[in-house]
């Protein structure tokens, strides 16, 4: 029995995608998969897969290092899946040790505004191309690379062309998804934002094409549901500041919830929205929550990104638009309520899109055939 390991430092080890999906997908194959993580603590066995996770990553590189390299000596694996710069480096040695495959799977962008943030401005530049270079040497250690979408390519597959790749979307198993696929009630709408509340992610626009809405349509009932929270002091002093300056009543806030319940806790919602921020970054990464809003049907308001055009038919189920151009995005949500039509139509091919295009059952035995080849 081959054995699978997968290596992360800022994933939970029952991240979406590498526990839900991956993970359990090969353990169903009959390989023997174990995850380490570094961002909380947990060890043993989740559904037949070994979990051995440790809560430091706040702790130093070389203590992490460390602790990687320890896991990976104890359970000599035939292929490590890892997901950051970090993990590729502390597999080096036991890929030099085995000659086994070390798979890179890109889902982040990197390096990220927020590696840069901390530092002063005139420092922002050098730590970038420091990071950069990371990345670089991640690619060079790497024996195949996985991407997340194509917009997270470069530079590696450009880089290391003859390196084996593939395209490994972050589609919803359907065994995770509650679909509710809803009618909408006269003069009402029930309005949905999920995930971390902070302006980058777009929480201010959000508020502001309600404020528009409400302004534009008084006699509207409009129902706002918040499911997530803020992760720093900063984003929690902005978000508190959002809900003093918009003291409405109907705004309901629930905590994050959990993966397998995720798609139920929005099920009240009639539409979905994620107006973060239009900036470079956020250009070229896909906000994967569109792929569980389609599958439980519904439609979707989106900032018009490079990565969200790329990968997703958007105009089926919703609309992309600028994300503070609150008087266009009032006007459409107001469209569906206006015309009943177009949004249960909407409702609909967002479930017949997931079905057909978006579902990890057309993708699970690319990512199975891919892993096999690389331990032979």
């Amino acid at each position: 029995m081959s054995k699978i390991l997968f290596l992360t430092t800022s994933h939970s080890y029952n991240d979406d995608r590498i526990f839900y999906h991956q993970a359990k997908e090969l353990e169903s194959q009959g390989y023997k998969v174990k995850i380490c993580s570094l961002y909380a603590d947990f060890q043993g066995m989740i559904d037949g897969i070994e979990v051995e996770a440790y809560g430091i990553l706040d702790h130093s590189i070389k203590e992490k290092h460390k602790k990687l390299q320890e896991v990976c000596d104890h359970f000599q694996p035939d292929c490590i899946i890892c997901s950051e710069p970090l993990t590729v480096v502390a597999a080096k040695k036991i890929k030099r040790e085995k000659k086994i495959s070390i798979i890179y799977d890109i889902t982040e962008w990197y390096p990220s505004m927020r590696m840069v943030e901390k530092y002063p401005s005139y420092l922002k530049p050098f730590h970038a191309v420091k990071f950069f270079l990371i990345q670089l040497y991640a690619g060079y250690l790497s024996t195949h690379f996985i991407f997340g979408e194509n917009t997270k390519k470069f530079p590696l597959a450009y880089v290391f062309p003859f390196k084996k790749s593939i395209l490994l979307p972050y589609f919803p198993d359907d065994r995770y998804i509650h679909p509710h696929i809803k009618k909408l009630e006269p003069d009402k709408i029930t309005l949905c934002y999920t995930g971390q509340m902070s302006k980058e992610k777009g929480i201010g626009n959000f508020f502001e094409a309600i404020a528009c809405l409400r302004q534009k349509r008084p006699q509207l009932q409009v129902e706002i549901l918040l499911i997530g929270g803020t992760r720093t002091e900063k984003d929690t002093f902005y978000f508190s500041n959002l809900l003093n300056q918009y003291n409405w009543d109907n705004i309901r806030i629930e905590k994050a919830a959990s993966f397998e319940t995720f798609t139920q806790a929005y099920a009240s919602a009639d539409i979905c929205f994620d107006l973060r921020e239009l900036n470079y970054e956020n250009d070229h990464c896909l906000p994967i929550k569109i792929f569980y809003y389609a599958a439980s049907g519904k439609p979707v308001i989106y900032t018009n990104l490079k990565a969200t055009r790329e990968h997703v038919d958007v105009s089926k189920f919703g609309f992309l638009v600028n994300p503070v151009d609150s008087e266009a995005i009032a006007d459409i949500i107001w469209q569906y309520i206006n015309t009943p039509e177009l949004y249960d139509k909407h409702a609909q091919n967002a479930r017949e899109e997931y079905e057909k295009k978006y579902n990890w059952g057309i993708i699970r035995d690319i990512f199975v055939d891919f892993v096999t080849k690389t331990l032979h």
